[in-house]
Formats: structure tokens, C-alpha cells, sequence
């Protein structure tokens, strides 16, 4: 079988299907107590991703708890299908978040914070390979996202999955991670 993007990603999708709840929430919690080692506490802007449920994503909630805990200001989106373009917005506690079509739970509106003052992405995909390139779902959102933040910003990928040796297909839009956490271990690029 072949690595590029468009295998890998029906390689991925089968082999969440089969993933039960109790595993996510363990897997996810594994993430989770990962990222507490990297370097990037003494950030304050934080971007993360809620789960797509139906698509079996990592539970991010736990992340949430320790960003809260950590009183960091946290950043969530809505996406717009026609331009693939996101807008980021402050959560906080009168943020009402509604699923869209595509079941990805957003927020109806907010306080807008630009992508220039995001400092650390948790960045979902499906897989990654050994220098940091991702596969995400092939709508492009992420990378035209991560190519407005600054080059400093820490991107980590999520991913229940240890890495594929190589994905042959990256091109020059595709915007390389920084670090990606699995439930076993973490990866520096």
C-alpha cells in the first residue's frame, strides 16, 4: 500500500472505526498527561480543536481542564466551508457552542482573536510521519490556518497512533508540526 495522503487517510479512518469510548477516553487521557512535559506553559494563547464525536477524534476536554487550570486564555473556531477559511474566537464562560452540518461544534460568536496572537495549536490529523508532516481530513483548514500564525507558534499534532515511516506526498503548502503527542510518547520535529 502506498503513503501518500489519500491511502493513509482511509488506512486512519478504518482504524478509529473500531476504537470504543472507554479506549478514546483513556487514549486521549494519555495525551493529555503528555503535554504537561512540553515546553510551552509559559505560553498564553492556546488554540484547540473540539472532537468531531462521530469521526472518533481525541476528547479534547481534558486538554481544556488544563488549560483552564493554568488560567490560559483559550482559542476555538468556526469554520467556513466556502472559503476554508477559520475564525477564532475567545472561549469563555457565555461562549454557546453549536454543532454545524459537518458536526463540528463551534462557537455561534464571540470576541474574534486574530491568528497572529495564537501561540501554541493542538493540531488534529489522522496520521503523521517521522519529520512532522500531517494527513488531516484534505480540507486544507489547518494549513491555511497555521500559515497565518506566526512562525514561532508551537504546533503539536494529537494523534492516537505512532507514525508512518514517511508520507510521500507533502507539498509546500503543508505546514510541518513541531511536536506530536500519542498516548505512548511524545515527537519532536
Amino acid at each position: 500500500m502506498e503513503n501518500n495522503k489519500k491511502e493513509l487517510r482511509i488506512k486512519y479512518k478504518a482504524l478509529r472505526k473500531p476504537l470504543f469510548e472507554t479506549e478514546i477516553e483513556e487514549m486521549s487521557l494519555a495525551i493529555a498527561n503528555k503535554l504537561l512535559a512540553l515546553p510551552i506553559w509559559e505560553k498564553t494563547y492556546f488554540h484547540v480543536f473540539l472532537p468531531i464525536v462521530e469521526q472518533k477524534e481525541i476528547n479534547t476536554e481534558l486538554i481544556l481542564h488544563l488549560l483552564s487550570g493554568k488560567d490560559k486564555e483559550i482559542i476555538i473556531s468556526k469554520s467556513d466551508f466556502e472559503t476554508r477559511a477559520m475564525t477564532h474566537f475567545l472561549l469563555t464562560d457565555n461562549t454557546k457552542i453549536k454543532k454545524n452540518e459537518y458536526n463540528i461544534p463551534e462557537p455561534v460568536d464571540g470576541i474574534e482573536v486574530p491568528a497572529n496572537k495564537i501561540e501554541v495549536v493542538f493540531v488534529p490529523l489522522l496520521v503523521f510521519d517521522k519529520k512532522g508532516n500531517r494527513v488531516g481530513y484534505g480540507k486544507g483548514f489547518y494549513d491555511k490556518f497555521l500559515t497565518n500564525c506566526k512562525p514561532e507558534t508551537i504546533k503539536i499534532g494529537l494523534s492516537f497512533f505512532e507514525p508512518e515511516e514517511v508520507i510521500t506526498d507533502v507539498f509546500e503548502g503543508d505546514v510541518q508540526l513541531d511536536y506530536c503527542v500519542t498516548p505512548n510518547r511524545i515527537y519532536e520535529f
